[in-house]
C-alpha cells in the first residue's frame, strides 16, 4: 500500500464506531465508504481501523477521530469502553502519517458550525434571535455536553466532559 490523499474519519462512541473514507476534490470531501462496528466487540480502535482499511488500496494521509471521552495531548482513555487510544500510536499501527483525536462533542460543534440554514431545524420560531455563545447536547452512550463560544466575530468548539458530572447535593434543602 502507498499513502495517498484519502481522509479517514470517525466518530467513536461506547456502544458504536462509525469509519467514513474521503477523497478530497477542491473544496469538497465526496465519501467513498463507509461502515459502522459495534466497539465492545474490539479490543480497540487499532483493530477496528485495520478492519476498515484491509481492502484500501491507498493508505488514508490522514486520520481524525471524535472519541467519547476526554482527550488530552493526544491521549484518550474513553468512558464507557477499556480502550486506550493513543494518536502516536494509533498512526504507527495502521500506517496512517497523521492521526488526530478530539473529544466527539467537539467534534460534533465544529461540524454544527459548518452547517448552511437549509440543514438546520428551527425548534422554538418565536424564539429572539441573537448571536452568542452556544451548548451542543446530545444523549448518547452517556450525555454528551460541548459548547461554541463567540469571541464577537466567530464561535469556537470547546469540549466541556460536562456530561461526567454529578447534581451534588447533600441534604434535602441544598
Amino acid at each position: 500500500m502507498r499513502t495517498g490523499t484519502l481522509l479517514l474519519a470517525g466518530d467513536i462512541g461506547g456502544t458504536k464506531t462509525k469509519l467514513a473514507l474521503y477523497e478530497r476534490s477542491g473544496d469538497v470531501l465526496l465519501r467513498l465508504r463507509e461502515q459502522t462496528y459495534a466497539s465492545g466487540y474490539y479490543e480497540g480502535l487499532e483493530a477496528i481501523v485495520a478492519d476498515f482499511i484491509v481492502g484500501t488500496l491507498t493508505i488514508p494521509s490522514v486520520a481524525c477521530f471524535g472519541v467519547a471521552g476526554p482527550v488530552r495531548q493526544g491521549l484518550c482513555r474513553t468512558t464507557n469502553l477499556p480502550w486506550l487510544i493513543e494518536e502516536s500510536s494509533l498512526s504507527a499501527q495502521t500506517g496512517i502519517p497523521i492521526v488526530r483525536l478530539l473529544n466527539d462533542l467537539q467534534a460534533m460543534a465544529l461540524g454544527l458550525a459548518r452547517l448552511g440554514p437549509d440543514e438546520m431545524v428551527e425548534l422554538n420560531p418565536n424564539a429572539q434571535s441573537s448571536i452568542g455563545n452556544i451548548a451542543v447536547i446530545a444523549a448518547g452512550t452517556g450525555c454528551g455536553e460541548a459548547m461554541l463560544y463567540w469571541d464577537g466575530q466567530s464561535h469556537h468548539a470547546i469540549a466541556t466532559e460536562g456530561g461526567h458530572t454529578d447534581f451534588a447535593p447533600a441534604t434535602r434543602e441544598q
